[in-house]
């Protein structure tokens, strides 16, 4: 098993043989930001977003886990005219054989169908007319998330900030936001529930139950049973309904995990670093936070907490002041597998 750590300054790697004890492989794109990575079981591809402040973004290929990398496809950019310019990449999605997504800064969608050698960009998401709605979140505009439904192909949802979550049902063709009962609370009090231009942190589809998607927005945690037609809130029993990732369990589509935040500073409330588990499909959250630090000054961005699918299952996150962590036992119990790393955007499991 293999641990894919995104940071401000390179991507780090540790590979592990029981989930207890982890090798530190070293860093590799030394000094470049790396927003996210994946990886392509079918065809051994290591995928890494390349944010290079001095030659503009790129998605790097290794199929040695990371020893070497070749320069990156073509076709990442919009066109020259266009009045928005790709920036960085912060989503990489294969979804097996040579099909590949993309989304990147300002909020796009991309597609590859040779793995990464070409790319064009899914022209129909921007030009949906509430695309002028959309605006930059703290972090930037981005299409930060995107997935493609386990129970059909052609079903694709794809989140952008801030600008909400959206859907379509053939393959990228046409798109539908589904924002429908999703707060925005950055928004004057009777302008709350627009139909797009919601901050929307993160979503995870359940590969279990058809239609079932957890969202972590801005402000508020959601389940929607219906594929995003409608959601409810889910979060009021929590320390605070702010927060960056959610996770979803692989077998039981009742239970995820998030880690609540405060709104500002973007620490942990109490300053207690704690991940909080549901298993009655958010009715009721637990605390789960034995091993990790106390006090500390450290909050979780939107891709740094993941999953393997292992059984028990094991949990992964990093955190902003560089430290990673782990959980073998479905979050009963933490260990620290890394610490003083730079700032940590993402953490990706990849199993060969």
């Amino acid at each position: 098993m293999h641990l894919l750590i995104g940071t401000a300054k390179g991507l780090f790697r540790f590979h592990s043989v029981d989930r207890h004890r982890w090798e530190a492989l070293g860093p590799v794109q030394i000094g470049t930001p790396i927003y996210t990575s994946a990886y392509n079981p079918e065809g051994g591809t290591l995928y890494a977003a390349v944010n290079s402040e001095f030659y503009g973004p790129s998605i790097r290929r290794s199929h040695d886990w990371g020893e070497t990398w070749d320069t990156g496809g073509t076709g990442l950019q919009y066109a020259p005219d266009d009045p928005e310019k790709v920036t960085r990449v912060w989503a990489i999605h294969p979804e097996g054989g040579h099909l590949v997504y993309a989304g990147v800064e300002a909020s796009g969608l991309f597609r590859s169908i040779d793995g990464g050698d070409t790319w064009s960009e899914v022209k129909a998401l921007r030009d949906h007319p509430t695309h002028e709605s959309w605006g930059p979140g703290y972090g930037g505009k981005c299409l930060h998330t995107i997935a493609v439904d386990s129970f059909n192909a052609e079903r694709l949802y794809v989140a952008c900030s801030s600008g909400g979550i959206y859907r379509s049902d053939d393959a990228g063709e046409h798109w539908l936001p589904i924002n429908q009962g999703i707060r925005a609370d950055f928004m004057p009090e009777d302008q709350r529930y627009p139909i797009s231009g919601q901050c929307v942190h993160k979503f995870v589809l359940s590969p279990v139950a058809e239609g079932r998607i957890w969202l972590q927005n801005h402000g508020g945690v959601y389940r929607s049973d219906d594929g995003g037609t409608s959601w409810e809130s889910v979060g009021d029993s929590l320390p605070s309904d702010f927060g960056f990732p959610i996770v979803t369990h692989p077998q039981d589509a009742d239970r995820a995990y998030v880690v609540p935040l405060e709104g500002w500073p973007r620490w942990s409330p109490d300053n207690v670093l704690a991940v909080y588990e549901t298993q009655d499909a958010g009715g009721h959250w637990t605390r789960r936070h034995e091993g990790l630090p106390a006090p500390t000054f450290s909050g979780v961005l939107r891709d740094a907490f993941t999953r393997d699918n292992a059984s028990p299952l094991g949990l992964y996150f990093g955190t902003t002041s560089g430290a990673v962590f782990h959980s073998a036992d479905a979050g009963e119990s933490w260990h620290l597998v890394a610490e003083h790393l730079p700032r940590i955007y993402s953490v990706v499991v990849a199993e060969d």
